[in-house]
């Protein structure tokens, strides 16, 4: 029986969002050729609600495509809802209650996938000399782009050859020929580390690409979890359901069976090509493109009417900042924590294009522990720094407990007024990922440098105090006061909050 849920089940997933008028079923033709890519980076930046494109030009009849699978939203009561709906919570969950959730699953025991013999994703099974991957609509997304994008919303699985160790990890793929991609594999993440150990034993890497899986298993393979960690069973843990799996056709791998489309073959141990450019996460379209491995694929298995989600990367927020930015936040709060160090909350502002991750600290905790402002910013530094989470974002900012690091008009407020010029504290052989567009050429290639801590605490917050209280909704007036007006916000012939 085929699993459901918009957490298990992509295509669930898709009708939950219809039903909630958070996507749009677009019958009208569309080239995915820039256009499907056109319109998705226009929805990220209105927030309008998920295009479905059921009506592509030279595509096959029934071949989909949906754009900002997880974008913001618009929507009354549900700006992180598609977030939210990734793993089967109510559209209005805050990120507070999301990384709760995304925290205690990672320190609960995971859950084993359960083996099932077939599943929606063998509807179509197309093996050999008959594989092309051309027949799907793979969207050229940005007019400089060096190719079509296949996989922007996927991930890869492979298997370390003793088969201890399987990773479902997120890494870009372009369209190289008819039965080949190509794409990044770099060493420091997981994918990368497996590839590896096959091409140090002379072997080519098995491996496959799942793509319209399902959505909390993709979002878990955009984690930062640490190595050796088995996604599939974090995501049993935090969904509370084993994922149903399926073995592959060629090589021996399991893929969750709900998956919309599914690639299987293997990674080159020596070929490359040039893959990219590409526009990136970060914002900027740059003109190189570079030699990466090639993935070599033997067999394709779809559902009927299959659905490519894709991600149009770019200016924020989308997939890069939304997904990836809260499962690194989630990852990186945990660390803190058990760091035992005197912290809140920790968010990747989507607004920052992943690039520095906001910390509120506890000033009353952080009073008792009697630490000097370089103290702080020194033990923050080692305990993040020296984790995947922190590989991944090169800067944290400090921030007081009384700044909710999710609202980042409340974050620009406290740099602008709490930072003293000086009080940052730079950490430059601290390894990073070395794709951070303002890294000097020596810093990316040595995936050392451009590392920092910022301090937005005030002298009297090292000490449990403050300089000023804040004057603002929630901090000026009395519960009931606020209440009251809450209560009465529509009475007084404002619009509900939230309201288009």
């Amino acid at each position: 029986m085929t699993q459901h849920g918009s957490a298990l089940n992509f295509r669930d997933f898709v009708e939950d969002l219809l039903a909630a008028g958070d996507a749009v079923d677009i019958r009208t033709p569309v080239s995915p050729t820039l256009e499907a890519g056109a319109i998705t980076r226009r929805v990220y930046e209105t927030r309008s609600p998920a295009p479905l494109f059921g009506n592509l030009t030279g595509a096959e009849p029934g071949f989909r495509l949906l754009g900002a699978p997880a974008g913001l939203s618009s929507v009354q009561g549900g700006t992180y809802g598609r977030l939210a709906a990734h793993f089967g919570l109510p559209r209005d969950t805050t990120p507070r209650d999301l990384l709760e959730k995304l925290i205690t699953a990672m320190h609960a025991d995971p859950v084993a996938p359960r083996v099932v013999e077939t599943g929606p994703c063998k509807e179509n099974i197309v093996t050999g000399d008959d594989v092309d991957l051309e027949r799907f609509p793979v969207p050229l997304l940005h007019e400089k782009d060096g190719g079509r994008y296949f996989g922007t919303y996927g991930f890869h699985v492979v298997r370390t050859p003793d088969e201890r160790w399987t990773s479902w990890s997120v890494s870009r793929s372009m369209l190289h020929g008819r039965t080949t991609l190509v794409g990044p594999c770099m060493p420091q993440q997981h994918l990368g580390m497996i590839h590896r150990m096959w091409r140090e034993k002379g072997e080519r890497t098995p491996w496959a690409m799942v793509l319209g899986a399902p959505p909390a298993a993709l979002a878990a393979a955009g984690m930062p979890l640490p190595a050796e960690v088995n996604e599939d069973g974090y995501v049993g843990a935090l969904t509370g359901s084993p994922v149903e799996v399926v073995r592959t056709e060629t090589n021996g791998l399991y893929v969750p069976a709900n998956a919309e489309i599914v690639l299987e073959g293997y990674i080159s141990p020596d070929e490359t090509a040039p893959e990219g450019p590409m526009g990136e996460y970060h914002g900027y379209q740059f003109a190189e493109s570079k030699p990466q491995p090639v993935f070599h694929v033997e067999a394709v298995t779809f559902r009927d009417d299959p659905i490519l989600p894709v991600c149009v990367a770019g200016l924020p927020p989308e997939e890069n900042h939304t997904i990836w930015g809260t499962m690194i936040s989630a990852a990186g709060l945990d660390r803190l924590r058990s760091g035992g160090l005197p912290v809140d909350m920790a968010w990747c502002s989507y607004e920052a294009a992943t690039c520095w991750i906001v910390v509120s600290v506890d000033t009353r905790r952080l009073a008792g522990m009697r630490m000097s402002e370089q103290q702080l910013c020194d033990a923050v530094a080692e305990v993040l720094f020296g984790s995947h989470a922190g590989w991944l974002v090169p800067k944290v900012v400090l921030v007081a407990d009384d700044i909710d690091v999710t609202d980042i008009d409340q974050v620009v407020w406290a740099m602008a007024t709490r930072y003293h010029p000086g009080a940052e504290y730079l950490y430059p052989d601290t390894p990073g990922i070395p794709m951070v567009p303002y890294l000097t050429a020596d810093e990316a290639r040595t995936g050392r440098g451009g590392k920092s801590v910022m301090s937005c605490l005030q002298p009297e917050q090292l000490e449990g105090g403050a300089r000023g209280a804040v004057a603002g909704f929630r901090h000026s007036y009395p519960e009931d006061m606020q209440q009251r007006v809450l209560e009465n916000w529509t009475a007084y012939g404002f619009p509900a909050p939230g309201t288009r």
